[in-house]
């Protein structure tokens, strides 16, 4: 049981099958907690991949013990044809779009994308009931959830919020809250891989990722109530003993999958950096002379918890468990090999790669347990 009355959010930020070391993170803490245990997390917020882990917790608040088994059964048998079609006829389908619309028109397709994700919005009518996401904020059992996309017209990252009475959207510079009703809709554009996967329409407009231009992932919990936060990256070690060197021109995948990082992952981890400044600059400023000053910031206490091995190398060993027809595809762009495992990462929503992260992300954090505990106010 949570002794903290502090309000604690739960950022889970994009990155396709890498989201699977989340699930093993939120495992670990099912161990910490009691049975029958609501979830601790009153505040959820989700981008991308981790949209689905936010929307599937939230729906299962009053249990958080059940709620992670589900998505533990999820991603230890994900396949990547239950989130995009691998048939060839699908990839021919969508490579003669392109080129035939490109020569014949001069126009972009419609539905412009290189994979077909019907399948995810199958997986998703599967798996979470959304029904139980307002029921989890009559009980109380939840504050809010968020699910972030980014609008192509207008390049301002919105934050769709389904929060108890009383919570007000809010809009800052490229940043919009916006109260919803949260669907499968949200979690597919926020999923929505620029180029990999279709934009997806959202009160007449088109939506892609919420990882692009999401410029403060952190600041959705705390419009949404968050006085502390604990953030799930996915971006493997940065350490300089973990940085391997590749010499020769960069392929194509390597390129890619140096801008999927800039995306999914720099954006969080460079926000967390910058919370923690401020925290650091606020501790040395006396809480009567910032009154006297009129400064409203606050402290906002934050436990990041990131991959303690390169994601890239582990995807590396599972390249071959991609479906045939996709390796055919990208092996001219170098991404079925080792260089080119990073773009491959995003990709691989296979159980070999999958079940890999959620041990990770399960020893990580038993690993860390007494600090979680700490932070939790678990006894």
């Amino acid at each position: 049981m949570s002794l903290h009355k502090k309000k604690t959010g739960l950022i889970l930020s994009g990155g396709g099958a890498r989201a699977a070391y989340q699930v093993g993170v939120l495992m670990a803490i099912a161990d910490m907690v009691p049975r029958g245990t609501r979830n601790p997390f009153p505040i959820i917020c989700g981008t991308s991949a981790g949209a689905l882990n936010a929307a599937a917790l939230s729906a299962n608040a009053h249990n958080y013990r059940m709620a992670v088994k589900g998505l533990e059964r999820v991603w230890s048998n994900i396949t990547a044809e239950q989130v995009y079609r691998t048939d060839l006829y699908a990839f021919v389908r969508s490579l003669f779009r392109w080129a035939l619309s490109g020569v014949l028109s001069g126009s972009t397709p419609v539905n412009s994308a290189l994979l077909d994700s019907t399948p995810l919005h199958k997986l998703i009518d599967l798996v979470i009931n959304f029904q139980r996401i307002e029921q989890s904020l009559e009980r109380g059992d939840l504050d809010a959830l968020s699910i972030s996309a980014t609008s192509y017209g207008s390049g301002e990252s919105i934050a769709f919020f389904q929060g108890r009475e009383g919570i007000e959207g809010w809009q800052r510079a490229r940043r919009i809250g916006r109260p919803t009703r949260i669907a499968a809709h949200h979690l597919l554009a926020s999923a929505a891989i620029p180029i990999l996967f279709p934009a997806i329409a959202l009160e007449g407009r088109y939506f892609g990722d919420g990882a692009v231009r999401q410029f403060a992932p952190v600041s959705p919990a705390l419009h949404l109530g968050a006085e502390r936060v604990m953030v799930i990256g996915v971006s493997g070690n940065t350490s300089a003993s973990h940085q391997r060197e590749v010499t020769g021109y960069p392929s194509l995948a390597q390129v890619l999958g140096h801008i999927l990082n800039s995306v999914f992952v720099d954006t969080l981890e460079g926000d967390v950096e910058r919370l923690e400044r401020i925290n650091k600059t606020l501790s040395a400023i006396p809480l009567k002379e910032r009154e006297k000053q009129g400064v409203s910031l606050r402290e906002v206490e934050v436990l990041k918890i990131y991959p303690s091995q390169p994601i890239d190398e582990i995807a590396a060993g599972h390249i071959q468990e991609l479906p045939r027809t996709l390796r055919f595809f990208l092996r001219g762009s170098g991404a079925t090999r080792s260089p080119g495992a990073a773009a491959v990462s995003y990709l691989l929503f296979e159980p070999g790669f999958t079940r890999s992260l959620m041990s990770l992300g399960f020893r990580d954090a038993k690993e860390r347990e007494e600090e979680i505990r700490a932070f939790l106010g678990i006894l």
